[in-house]
């Protein structure tokens, strides 16, 4: 492909004016096209501050057009499964963000339409790029530390999202930890079999009455016996805190949260720093750019996708067990869920 592979973006919020930004100014070799979303006025948005000349309302007219190679789908979950068979059929490749679907039946439908049509689709699984993560699946890969032995994974946000936000995320495991279990699968190189969860509400009741929880414990036995716990919060005062250790046989890795500068200040009195990066958008800005880069190269080269569906079907598959644990107050083994 000599030319800029074309792209048509779906869904205006957030994580999509994200994208729509950075591949406008930090991703070469692509042009978008156009900005699709149902709120016209968040379309319009976006793409006034990007330079994009097309604005639709029905995601299906921007999939429609034949000035298009690609599209990334960042709107809500519920109709990812509809705009990715669409996309499918109509031959685009497939940026879709996580997770693909609430339910294992719709992931299917998704993988069936897009072996039909030969297409890519790539997982927004960002943290697969981010460069200190990596650097920790690198070293496992090299065996640095040894025999792996346990994975733990803590990821808190700073505070809560909005309740509204809560009553359709389809709860913590899927919105939240999906990210810390594709994580887990990343640097292990291995598949989950058991699931064991402990969890509560203890940052915010009204998550609680929603039938959510915020704050959980998460352990998973891989098939090749590495042991993994997953920490997640709705609330870390002090910042994002997302950090990894693996342990093995010859030593350990470990990563620190990412701050906004390196001074520490050392009196008689104490040792200060400033606090961790609090915003996600900021900690792995750098993540969302390399993992663009990587789908444009796997468009423009007719590469395989860095991140399958299989790698957007796992995840998934072990949130349901760790509500199913989570729920019956047992360990789940993910051969009871196919």
């Amino acid at each position: 492909m000599a030319d800029d592979v074309r792209i048509g973006l779906i869904g205006a919020g957030r994580i999509g004016a994200l994208h729509a930004r950075l591949l406008t100014t930090r991703v070469s070799g692509v042009r978008v096209v156009g900005v699709s979303d149902i709120n016209t006025s968040a379309a319009e948005a976006v793409a006034r501050e990007n330079g994009v000349e097309i604005v639709e309302q029905d995601a299906a007219a921007l999939i429609g057009r034949d000035d298009l190679d690609a599209v990334l789908i960042c709107s809500a979950t519920h109709v990812h499964e509809e705009q990715v068979c669409s996309a499918a059929e109509a031959g685009k490749h497939i940026f879709c963000e996580k997770p693909l679907a609430f339910e294992l039946a719709a992931i299917d439908r998704m993988e069936a339409a897009v072996q039909k049509n030969g297409v890519l689709l790539q997982v927004g699984f960002n943290r697969r790029f981010d460069s200190v993560f990596a650097r920790v699946r690198a070293g496992i890969e090299a065996g640095e530390v040894g025999e792996l032995h346990t994975l733990r994974v803590i990821s808190r946000d700073p505070e809560p999202p909005p309740i509204e936000y809560v009553r359709n995320s389809g709860g913590l495991f899927v919105d939240m930890t999906i990210h810390d279990f594709d994580m887990v699968r990343f640097l292990s190189g291995s598949e989950v079999e058991e699931v064991y969860t402990m969890a509560d509400c203890k940052v915010d009741p009204k998550i609680g009455a929603t039938g959510d929880v915020d704050t959980a414990v998460i352990m998973l036995r891989f098939v090749d016996g590495v042991i993994a716990t997953i920490e997640n919060s709705r609330q870390a005062v002090y910042g994002y805190d997302q950090r990894v250790e693996a342990f093995g046989s010859c030593g350990s890795i470990n990563t620190d949260n990412v701050y906004p500068n390196t001074a520490t200040v050392a009196t008689a009195s104490a040792v200060q720093r400033d606090l961790p990066l609090r915003f996600f958008l900021e900690r792995y800005t750098e993540s969302y750019v390399n993992e663009l880069n990587a789908f444009v190269a796997a468009v423009r080269n007719g590469e395989a996708s860095p991140v399958g569906i299989q790698d957007g079907r796992a995840p998934v598959i072990l949130g349901e067990a760790a509500l199913r644990s989570y729920r019956e107050k047992r360990p789940v083994k993910i051969s009871e869920l196919g």
